[in-house]
């Protein structure tokens, strides 16, 4: 007899990089180039010394188990960060908690708030979007629904393809400014459609941040706990915000981050998170108070993502349909009608087979929804290596375009 498991890890779907190796295995990629990937949003930039050094003065920590609620002085230097970028006051004891990157995060709230056991429980996700919200509404026992991007309006969600039925069997809707992989950000009409909508069907909107502090306009994106208080929300009713370091401070692998908002739910959370094993190692909260409480280096990492872009997206117009994003650091590219019959799948393999570049094809970050699939006909760009690799990639995808365009 085979040994039992969960039977809702059968409901998972493949990740997209999972996906992209089987698309790939045939593939071999013209040895005469040396390999670049623009595939995987990891950052490349160097870490901060800072935060090296905070995490090497710490070593002590090794000796003592970690509260699960974090040590007060990260809660408070957290407050203090939000301050500073939002100009709000949140309550260190309530408001806020550390996480262990905002993946683990995410994927946990989903835990929290679901009630599997009320008939339809439904999670509202964006398309295309970050596959852990799917991974975590699956595995909380809920069924998913997607808004599709428009790209007509800058890549908006368009939240009314969602039917008041499904509302109303809405317990958590998951969405993302800037957006991974479109770089939009959610203007303040758009949250306050949503939050209208929680309000009238009762479900927690989970505001996924990551991407907050790499941007190229004058003004910084609009964070959800920003358009709250704006709209007179100060209890952040319903609400829960995600930020994580990795972005922007150019550290993935020390996984940290933290979720604020609504008080309540995360009390709930922090019960959950208690028995789930969720505390962050004393070193690593060390090394995130040293970061939260310095600007300079998330400056000095955006000014250097936004040179990049300036360099690398007039490559890339003649020959793809692509603008330069409000915020994040992906391009969302169109592959046009005329090269490679628009196939996302199809110009990334012979991209990859012919010029050594590994991009990732939209599709696989989407789902078919009503009708359509909006990730197809593009390819998602992750500009976070040097910025003259991001260049002779930018050349290598340039060339072959022109070579598969028809006129």
């Amino acid at each position: 007899m085979p040994a039992p498991h969960n039977p809702l890890l059968d409901r998972l779907h493949p990740y997209p990089f999972e996906r992209l190796r089987a698309l790939n295995a045939g593939i071999q990629p013209n040895p005469a180039l040396r390999p670049i990937s623009l595939g995987i949003g990891e950052p490349k930039h160097p870490a901060p010394k800072l935060i090296e050094d905070a995490l090497m003065a710490s070593l002590k920590g090794l000796s003592v188990y970690p509260a699960t609620a974090g040590e007060p002085a990260l809660r408070e230097s957290i407050c203090a960060w939000i301050e500073r970028r939002y100009g709000l006051k949140l309550d260190a004891a309530s408001q806020v908690l550390p996480v262990n990157g905002s993946r683990e995060a995410l994927f946990a709230l989903a835990q929290t708030v679901i009630d599997p056991s009320r008939p339809g429980a439904t999670v509202v996700c964006p398309n295309p979007f970050y596959q852990i919200y799917e991974g975590a509404a699956l595995l909380a026992g809920a069924q998913t629904a997607f808004a599709n991007s428009d790209p007509a309006r800058n890549f908006a969600a368009d939240w009314s393809q969602i039917d008041a039925a499904t509302w109303a069997k809405t317990q958590l809707l998951y969405v993302c400014s800037p957006g991974n992989p479109t770089g939009a950000v959610m203007p303040l009409e758009e949250w306050r459609t949503l939050f209208e909508l929680s309000d009238r069907y009762g479900f927690v909107i989970a505001s996924d941040e990551c991407y907050s502090e790499i941007y190229f306009r004058d003004e910084a994106p609009l964070g959800g706990l920003e358009a709250a208080a704006k709209l007179g929300r100060h209890d952040y009713r319903n609400l829960i915000a995600f930020t994580s370091l990795s972005k922007r401070s150019n550290v993935p692998g020390l996984r940290s981050g933290f979720v604020a908002g609504d008080a309540a739910i995360l009390k709930r959370f922090l019960l959950y998170r208690t028995y789930h094993g969720s505390a962050m190692n004393p070193m690593v909260q060390a090394a995130s108070i040293a970061a939260w409480n310095d600007e300079a280096h998330v400056v000095a990492n955006r000014e250097q993502y936004r040179a990049k872009f300036a360099q690398v997206t007039p490559v890339l117009t003649p020959h793809l349909h692509v603008a330069l994003p409000d915020a994040g650091f992906y391009l969302w590219a169109q592959v046009p009608a005329n090269c490679c019959g628009g196939d996302d799948i199809a110009f990334a393999q012979g991209l990859l087979a012919q010029y050594n570049v590994a991009v990732l094809p939209g599709s696989l970050l989407a789902r078919e929804a009503h009708g359509v699939n909006p990730g197809a006909g593009r390819i998602r760009l992750a500009l976070v290596a040097e910025t003259a690799e991001c260049l002779e990639a930018a050349h290598r995808i340039a060339a072959f375009a022109q070579q598969e365009t028809r006129a």
